[in-house]
């Protein structure tokens, strides 16, 4: 074949196998809507010599919350809030400083007002009966001297504060108008899928009526930031102000309230943000309601997570390939306690709570912390390879004599700490010999009294006052005596072995420690 001959050719080679590759692509394209390849080469010619183009539509579209959000929207409610700026100050330490990468509480938008010594905090709410009641966050009104709601429509009305419920970020309001309000309802989020397409209502920036979508990400996120953090993440962009709002699924139902987002550089939403679950929201404003606080169950064990080397050792059925073990190991009973007086001991394992599975001691403790005291619920377990039932009468953990929390629901001043008998596994852990008496520094709320005085989990609290302690019901009882009486506590503690005072007052003023020295452990 001639140079001439050949270059026809492979003219006619690359223009006829062009075509058959365009085509070829706009087959894959629109495969699934059934287009052949003749009715493509037909579309193709069209388009070469002009006509009216007519993309098909895909079976499947993303969805569309137009409805869903002309119907919610009427519910949703903007806050704002009048701090004072020493109160607001504080509550700013908390957003993201100290390299803590949450900024929790959620940074809300703040305007300075005419006065030098209030500032006004905005934030998001949703209305959840048509007699005024407002589900929000507790940092969204912590603190607050007056607060107001503005409805969808523009109309503002003054809010009262029902109750708080810090542990859980929650707040109630209560707004009265003359006539019935739009609300919504409280969805299940035990019922949430990850992939599950959500939407967001709220104020971000002082701007009301923002919607905003995404999908759950997770769910049961536990981010170290209160002792029942159980939340779901999205992906929805949730921003400054929307701190409060709804989490809606396309059913309507609010699943969640947006109260914090990932932000490692303490600015706006880098698409990770986290819930309240609404099952969490329904049991503490059911109580706020009633009572104006929260009350939470008491079980009365100490658990651990059960490693994979356990599973045969306690006659665990195996998980499944790759899976880490599932159940909270009980690793001590407390005296006296439901655990106790229902027959639950050391080594069993409890893989089911009032119906619900239990993965972790974290999810034991959530789940325990939402049942009221005095209900009977079932414990599943597994003893020696053996499963097994236990029916339990929940106790009040602000009453128990283990896990006692100094701060919380319970009346009176406080420290912020919480606290822990010294038992043997603990004294394992901590490397301290039975001849050491005291109380172990479970928990410590930051920037509480307790926390600028520089106390620590895992500190040994071994005398207040002077006084000798061994119980958390003796460390609670001394310390709110002395505070009562508007006198500073002085701790001796037990710190890597070697013992110190720290001198606390309520207020966290004229806090101070020393090394005294002091290796003694009576």
């Amino acid at each position: 074949m001639s140079e001439k001959s050949a270059s026809k050719f492979f003219g006619r080679f690359r223009r006829k196998h062009l075509l058959t590759l365009m085509a070829g692509v706009a087959l894959v394209t629109d495969a699934g809507a059934g287009f052949g390849l003749a009715a493509h080469n037909a579309a193709y010619a069209q388009t070469v010599q002009g006509g009216l183009i007519t993309p098909s539509s895909p079976d499947q579209k993303i969805p569309d919350f137009v409805h869903l959000v002309k119907q919610v929207k009427p519910a949703v409610v903007s806050i704002t809030s009048t701090i004072k700026a020493d109160a607001a100050a504080e509550e700013g330490g908390g957003m993201g400083g100290g390299g803590m990468p949450f900024p929790f509480p959620f940074p809300f938008q703040m305007a300075p007002q005419n006065s030098r010594q209030l500032i006004e905090a905005r934030g998001s709410g949703f209305l959840i009966s048509p007699d005024g009641y407002v589900v929000t966050n507790n940092h969204v009104v912590k603190g607050a001297t007056k607060v107001k709601v503005t409805l969808d429509d523009g109309t503002t009305l003054p809010a009262k504060i029902v109750g708080r419920d810090g542990k859980t970020d929650i707040a109630l309001l209560k707004i009265t108008s003359s006539q019935k309000l739009p609300f919504i309802e409280l969805g299940n989020s035990d019922d949430v899928q990850p992939g599950q397409w959500v939407v967001a209502v709220g104020n971000p920036y002082g701007l009301g009526g923002t919607v905003t979508a995404g999908i759950v990400s997770a769910r049961g996120r536990d981010i170290n930031e209160g002792p029942y953090d159980n939340f779901i993440q999205v992906d929805a962009p949730i921003n400054r102000g929307n701190s409060g709002g709804p989490l809606f699924t396309q059913d309507g139902k609010v699943v969640g309230v947006n109260t914090a987002i990932l932000s490692p550089s303490g600015g706006g939403s880098i698409g990770i943000g986290f819930a309240i679950p609404s099952d969490t929201v329904r049991s503490v404003t059911d109580q706020l309601r009633k009572t104006g606080h929260v009350v939470r169950g008491y079980l009365g064990v100490n658990a651990q997570n059960v490693s994979p080397a356990m599973v045969k050792a306690l006659g665990l059925p195996p998980a499944a390939d790759g899976a880490a073990p599932a159940g909270a190991l009980i690793a001590s009973v407390s005296s006296d306690s439901p655990a106790e007086k229902a027959g639950l001991k050391p080594e069993d394992v409890i893989v089911k709570f009032n119906g619900q599975k239990v993965a972790t001691p974290h999810d034991l403790a959530v789940r325990v912390a939402s049942i009221a005291p005095g209900e009977k619920v079932a414990v599943e377990y597994v003893r020696a390879g053996k499963p097994a039932t236990a029916t339990v009468t929940i106790g009040n953990l602000a009453s128990a004599s283990n896990d006692s929390g100094i701060s919380g629901s319970a009346p009176g001043p406080h420290l912020g700490v919480a606290l822990t008998p010294l038992t043997g596994d603990i004294r394992r852990q901590l490397g301290v010999g039975d001849g050491v008496k005291g109380v172990v520094v479970k928990d410590v709320q930051p920037g509480s009294a307790a926390s600028m005085a520089g106390v620590a989990p895992g500190d040994i609290i071994q005398s207040v006052g002077g006084k000798a302690v061994d119980t958390p019901r003796a460390v609670v009882t001394a310390v709110r005596s002395a505070l009562g009486a508007k006198k500073p506590v002085l701790l001796r503690i037990l710190r890597d072995g070697q013992s110190l005072f720290v001198a606390i007052s309520a207020d966290g003023d004229d806090s101070s420690s020393s090394d005294n020295g002091d290796d003694d452990d009576n």
